[in-house]
């Protein structure tokens, strides 16, 4: 049982911040993620074009990161 909430969060947050991303991680977490719905018969959505819009938004986000970080 956690009995002093400030001091855990603190610790989360340094851990947080020391931590570094690893992108190629990321990405097969999100894979595997992906790979994992269509088995369950979850994804892809019934409509063709059901939820463009996010793919278009998480596509303008992911290319408009730069290849340095």
């Amino acid at each position: 049982m956690i009995k002093n909430n400030a001091i855990l969060q603190k610790f989360e947050e340094e851990m947080i911040k020391k931590e570094k991303v690893n992108i190629l991680k990321n990405f097969r977490l999100v894979e595997d993620m992906y790979k994992e719905a269509v088995f369950l018969g979850v994804f892809p959505p019934r409509g063709s074009l059901s939820g463009i819009e996010v793919d278009i938004k998480i596509a303008k986000a992911v290319n408009s990161v730069s290849k340095a970080s």
